[in-house]
């Protein structure tokens, strides 16, 4: 209600479906939701929400998170609209909006001759995402290469503030970010510079190759779904118990690669949440192994409050 009596800005819309803002097409209406076009916008949001004694959070591509059929209260803000970038090739630095999706800027950089991005180039997210969950692939990550990032508390949204990579915490598909309520506004990256931009293009144009010949790319999946239990790997776990395929309703996991989720129609939320939990049981059960989700899950907790006890 204190929302509703507080003049909302431009550009806020109440009801918005998530399902067009997520990579697996699944997910319910946001109570109220906006798309801000640049940081000072999605900054006058954050202040309005808080101001509205609004709960909210910022997503990006909309991978790696599970949204729950019944959506979201408060204010759901979409960076995908803050994009673009800057470099410097003879310093070998590039900084880039929250919203940029990592594979343009790995793109970006290759034909700068800018080496240590090519490992991204697959990944379906966005900058401010690949560094929230320390993204990596193929032999690399965020966290090698990320030397600072411009970051949003929503107790004080009028003040961004920066971090250097040292303040994040990294560990493995892990930071700060993932604990701390901080909205990621820009990233900078220290790569290496000098290279030959056409080996290096070279060289990320064959990691996307062998990633999209690997991964079902052709679906709604929300990329790899659990981290892998080093030194075994989640993928060759649920393959090894023969859980290529399984379903439950148009929940799949893919008969491609085992550790993705794919929604083959008309999937819910509480399909693909289902079809993890029976995923993470039957390794459990065979092997002992707990297996963690990169997947972040938002909404349930209200869902399952509502759920009768037994």
């Amino acid at each position: 209600m204190a929302a509703q009596a507080a003049a909302e800005p431009c550009g806020v819309r109440q009801g918005v479906s998530l399902q067009a803002f997520t990579t697996w097409k699944v997910g319910g209406p946001a109570e109220w939701f906006a798309e801000p076009d640049s940081q000072e916008e999605l900054i006058t949001l954050a202040a309005w929400a808080v101001g509205a004694g609004l709960p909210f959070r910022c997503i990006g591509a909309g991978s790696n998170l599970l949204i729950a059929d019944t959506g979201l209260g408060g204010l759901t803000l979409c960076n995908r609209r803050l994009q673009g970038s800057r470099s410097d090739s003879k310093e070998g630095w590039v900084e880039a909006e929250a919203g940029e999706p990592i594979p343009t800027l790995a793109r970006k950089v290759a034909r700068a001759g800018l080496h240590g991005l090519e490992w991204a180039v697959g990944i379906p997210g966005t900058v401010g995402g690949a560094v929230v969950m320390n993204a990596g692939a193929q032999g690399g990550c965020t966290a090698d290469w990320l030397e600072s990032v411009r970051v949003l508390d929503p107790a004080r949204p009028e003040a961004p503030f920066t971090l250097e990579a040292r303040e994040l915490d990294f560990a493995y598909r892990h930071s700060r970010l993932q604990e701390e309520p901080l909205i990621v506004l820009s990233a900078r990256f220290r790569l290496a510079a000098g290279h030959d931009p056409a080996e290096i293009t070279a060289r990320t144009s064959a990691n996307l190759q062998c990633r999209t010949s690997t991964q079902p790319y052709q679906q709604p999946s929300c990329g790899s779904v659990f981290r892998n239990p080093e030194p075994r790997k989640a993928g060759q776990l649920i393959e090894g118990l023969g859980l290529k395929g399984m379903s439950v309703g148009d929940a799949q996991v893919s008969p491609l690669h085992a550790n993705f989720i794919v929604n083959t129609g008309n999937a819910r939320a509480s399909d693909i949440d289902s079809l993890i939990r029976l995923v993470q049981e039957r390794v459990r059960d065979e092997h002992g192994i707990a297996l963690h989700t990169e997947v972040k899950r938002l909404g349930f907790e209200a869902v399952e409050t509502l759920r009768p006890r037994t």
